[in-house]
């Protein structure tokens, strides 16, 4: 509910400070009187985008300010999502400089026009004649079924029904593009670690064979080298153990005159226990030596084989080869694995579908059941505003479960006709300003009775209607205001007589300047003003008598 709207140095607008009745405010003003400014005013802190500067004095910055009542909007949701301090009286600004760069305040919170603009569509409707508003939309023809129906909860659990359904099947979906990939690659995968598990590799047997392949090379020359060496340890008269054995008997035959001598001789006969254990080992190994032309082959075969891998893998070592085969076969295993995932998440997506075509189900048939209290309690409302002869028709259909939106399961059509013999069609094609209007008016009356809307604009609805009518519309305006704010800008005596708050807009000359004030009318200013718009600028006692009747009805 918009309780106060504060409006500084705009158009024609000096200074403006109104407060607003929680029911039915009727603003009314001669032609040009300044109507237009106040809604334009208004919609800058709806989130409407500064066309030019408008300022009544041009060294001063623009001010407009809203003071809403949200309490039974249930938006905490929405300022909290926005980073926003929620307060129960939520202060909308709008401030544009002296250069024409403005900025939007929520409770002093700096906001994009963005935010400010979804804020400002949950807060107040502006219902233009001209306007045909979200009336033609499916949106908010399916909200008048889902109000009348009290399918909030069947509404939220479709919602919930088909959020898991997405997140499921994207779930799905990406599955199957990685299978995809996978699948593309897992012939080549396949193919590469076969051959490389056929090759048996084994960690540190590249060294090995390289090590074998060098001494396979050259045996002659390690056997060559490995008998001289023995010959000159054991073999030969000047061999190392014959000199030694030579020394240890020397020495041996002076210990008894050289004690001394006795720990060299010890000494001696250790080292050449040493050499004759190297001799036997020399001895060994040059037995083992010998030419094997079928094991070079081998060997040299067996490191082609890992170097041309090595090659053909683009890695520098045997280590890096064993890691390719690992991740390989990784790869594989998932390919596997991704199978029998793609099946679990196939049967939890058909059993989410089957959840929400069931949900889908219940939704629609709760919106059949309202389209009958729709239909008849808007033909009856034409009815009492001129249109006796309108019908309004509601086509609901239950879509195909792939086709299935975020408002839900049906397709849905509004059909009207404003007069006998007239074929129903939708509704935008055939209804007038006026008529469609009035059908919004029935609407938003009934909608009105199950749910809390936004403050609701009338702004000069009333064009093509007069006399009993026009008195009907103010009527219903009048219901419509037990459960909603609404403000009405008319021409009509019938609708201003029925305000619960009745405000003047008027042009006024200060100086060298023209400005427009708006001002709350007392009983007594009332009365005249409706009779100055039932019979002119000087009514006569008839005319008061009237509009006191009126006002009074």
């Amino acid at each position: 509910m918009l309780n106060r709207l504060f409006i500084k140095n705009y158009a024609l607008i000096e200074n403006l400070d109104i407060q607003f009745n929680a029911g039915l405010n009727i603003i009314t003003g001669e032609t040009g009187a300044g109507k237009s400014i106040m809604m334009g005013a208004l919609g800058l802190i709806l989130g409407n985008r500064v066309e030019g500067k408008h300022f009544f004095r041009e060294d001063q910055k623009c001010v407009i300010e809203g003071f809403f009542k949200i309490n039974t909007y249930s938006l905490q949701d929405f300022f909290q999502e926005n980073d926003l301090e929620y307060d129960d009286e939520t202060i909308i600004r709008r401030e544009i400089a002296v250069d024409g760069k403005s900025r939007a305040f929520v409770n002093d919170s700096p906001v994009t026009l963005h935010v400010l603009r979804l804020l400002g569509e949950q807060l107040i409707d502006i219902h233009s004649q001209h306007a045909t508003l979200q009336l033609n939309t499916e949106r908010f023809q399916l909200m008048i079924l889902d109000n009348v129906a009290k399918n909030q909860t069947i509404l939220h659990d479709y919602k919930q029904n088909l959020a898991q359904y997405k997140l499921q099947e994207d779930s799905l979906n990406r599955l199957r593009e990685d299978i995809a990939v996978a699948n593309a690659e897992l012939d080549f995968n396949q193919f590469q670690f076969d051959e490389l598990d056929q090759a048996h590799l084994a960690e540190g047997e590249q060294e090995k064979l390289e090590a074998e392949l060098s001494q396979l090379e050259n045996a002659e020359e390690i056997k060559r080298a490995l008998m001289r060496a023995n010959l000159l340890l054991r073999e030969s008269e000047q061999s190392a153990t014959f000199s030694l054995k030579e020394s240890l008997q020397q020495l041996q035959s002076i210990q008894r005159f050289m004690p001394s001598a006795e720990e060299l001789a010890e000494r001696l006969q250790s080292a050449l226990i040493e050499v004759k254990d190297i001799a036997d080992e020399v001895s060994a190994k040059e037995q083992d030596v010998f030419m094997d032309e079928g094991r070079l082959v081998e060997v040299n075969e067996r490191l082609s084989l890992l170097y041309n891998l090595q090659k053909k893998h683009r890695v520098d070592s045997l280590s890096e080869l064993l890691m390719l085969r690992d991740e390989l076969e990784q790869k594989i295993l998932v390919v596997a694995n991704q199978g029998e995932q793609l099946v679990a998440l196939e049967q939890e997506v058909a059993k989410c579908l089957h959840a929400l075509e069931q949900a889908g189900k219940r939704l629609h048939d709760a919106r059949q059941q309202a389209i009958k209290q729709v239909e008849h309690y808007v033909q009856a409302v034409l009815a009492e505003v001129g249109m006796p002869n309108a019908q309004l028709k509601i086509e609901l259909s239950l879509l195909e479960i792939d086709k299935y939106k975020t408002t839900g399961a049906d397709d849905v059509r509004f059909l009207f006709s404003a007069n006998k013999g007239q074929p129903l069609q939708s509704i935008h094609r055939v209804a007038s300003g006026g008529e469609l209007s009035r059908v919004m008016l029935a609407v938003k009356s009934l909608v009105a009775q199950t749910s809390a809307l936004p403050t609701i604009i009338f702004d000069e609805i009333d064009t093509g209607i007069s006399g009993e009518v026009a008195l009907k519309v103010g009527e219903i305006m009048e219901r419509l205001a037990g459960n909603m704010q609404v403000l009405a800008i008319t021409h009509l005596p019938q609708i201003a007589s029925k305000g619960q708050a009745h405000f003047k807009v008027f042009k006024e000359d200060e100086g060298n300047k023209t400005k427009t004030d708006i001002t709350l009318l007392a009983k007594q200013d009332r009365v005249l003003e409706v009779a100055q718009m039932l019979s002119g600028a000087n009514p006569g006692v008839s005319a008061l008598q009237h509009a006191k009747e009126l006002i009074e009805r």
